[in-house]
């Protein structure tokens, strides 16, 4: 991908591998995104992208030179009952002054080719139901609404209720 190609918005971004000199730019880009700022989260989850074993899929995002978006994922073998792998996107962020640019296309585009190279056929995200932007893009990545439940147990609240 150039720089500066013609074309669709996200051929003018350059993804790349994150690293860890990122970590400020995640951070910063989150706390825009999200109102508050993740730091602790964000260097565990990095360290254990960058450095653990299994399969994890870290990737920067750059326009106009600029660091301008990021995501993490990792694969799965088997997950719920099931034996075929399954990749999970665990945060995507993209800095405000680039949404609508092509950033996020561009970081799923690439991931999209990386979880193909290694067979994976499932990727799966979850997203607040309120969230309409985030599910507006999702939709428009060819994401729809996974056939099963997610489901919380408020472990604090004590045990079973009673009927």
């Amino acid at each position: 991908m150039g720089i500066e190609s013609a074309g669709e918005p996200e051929d003018r971004v350059v993804v790349r591998s994150l690293e860890p000199e990122d970590i400020d730019a995640v951070i910063a880009i989150d706390a825009r995104n999200v109102g508050r700022r993740r730091d602790e989260y964000f260097k565990v989850k990095l360290r254990h992208n960058l450095a653990e074993t299994g399969i994890k899929i870290s990737l920067a995002a750059e326009r106009d030179g600029c660091f301008s978006g990021f995501l993490l994922a990792r694969v799965h073998y088997g997950e719920f009952g099931t034996l075929e792998p399954v990749a999970v996107l665990d945060t995507l962020g993209v800095h405000p002054d680039f949404q609508r640019q092509g950033v996020g296309t561009a970081l799923v585009r690439q991931l999209r080719i990386n979880l193909s190279a290694l067979g994976v056929a499932r990727l799966s995200t979850q997203v607040g139901w309120d969230d309409q932007q985030l599910l507006r893009f999702f939709h428009h990545e060819g994401f729809h609404p996974a056939p099963r439940y997610c489901l919380d147990l408020d472990l604090a609240a004590g045990g079973p209720r009673s009927r």
